[in-house]
């Protein structure tokens, strides 16, 4: 079948990766790698990280339960030698205790994620321009606040205005160019779905009117590509470049 569409992850494809932030703080914090990436993914469901993209929980209400449930030593080392064992990998020293800023932690993330790749921005226009394909963004994210309470539920005596914690995540001009660059820009916090959700792969198919076969969709992470596969649509997976990961483990 012929192809109709071309549909991007954002974080770690078009802009850069969130997991680079996750991966500094780990270090910062004297943390085995990944682990709180391990951490985030094992709270399922339900967890505050996959709520908040779902729109179901507010921003301070998020940053205080995404705090707490990273700071789940008990939990979240039983998932991280899980992780270890699946991969043959010796379980390094894992923390007595922790406590995670949720606030700051999500707050690099964020600055991660505003940074666009020139060359993926070049090879979405290069598509565009041809104008035979419709390109669109499929994106876990989340809706921006439009207020902040007197204090912060962190226990800060106070809180930032709503400009400032806006561009502390990365709203701005540089947010309405990114968009620009599709065609359809589907969000998570949006539409209530959020990957690797099934539905939210329909969603998008409905939306651009094609078929899964007529589709090619681009992500970093691998149950995001292997669900868009079930459903047949073709997938590529983007890696981080050496540099990318050089910079990732080397940074302060």
């Amino acid at each position: 079948m012929t192809l109709k569409a071309v549909i991007f992850d954002i974080g770690g494809v078009v802009v850069g990766s969130p997991l680079f932030a996750i991966n500094r703080y780990e270090k910062d914090h004297g943390l085995p790698f990944e682990y709180l990436n391990v951490a985030i993914t094992a709270q399922g469901h339900g967890g505050a990280f996959q709520q908040f993209e779902r729109s179901e929980l507010d921003l301070y209400t998020f940053y205080r339960r995404f705090g707490e449930e990273l700071s789940n030593v008990e939990k979240n080392n039983e998932a991280y030698i899980k992780f270890c064992k699946s991969r043959g990998q010796e379980v390094p020293e894992l923390p007595s205790k922790l406590q995670v800023d949720g606030r700051e932690l999500f707050g690099r993330m964020m600055k991660e994620s505003t940074k666009v790749d020139p060359k993926m921005r070049n090879a979405i226009m290069r598509l565009k321009a041809s104008g035979k394909f419709k390109i669109a963004a499929l994106t876990n994210n989340f809706a921006p606040p439009t207020e902040i309470p007197n204090t912060l539920q962190d226990g800060a005596s106070k809180a930032p205005s709503l400009e400032e914690e806006l561009e502390r995540l990365g709203f701005g001009a540089s947010q309405s160019d990114l968009k620009s660059l599709f065609d359809f820009y589907i969000e998570s916090a949006v539409v209530g779905k959020r990957k690797p959700d099934p539905e939210f792969y329909k969603y998008a198919l409905d939306l651009l009117k094609v078929q899964a076969t007529e589709v090619v969709f681009l992500d970093d992470i691998g149950p995001n590509l292997k669900s868009a596969q079930k459903l047949g649509i073709t997938t590529i997976r983007k890696y981080p470049s050496r540099l990318q990961v050089l910079r990732a483990s080397s940074s302060a």
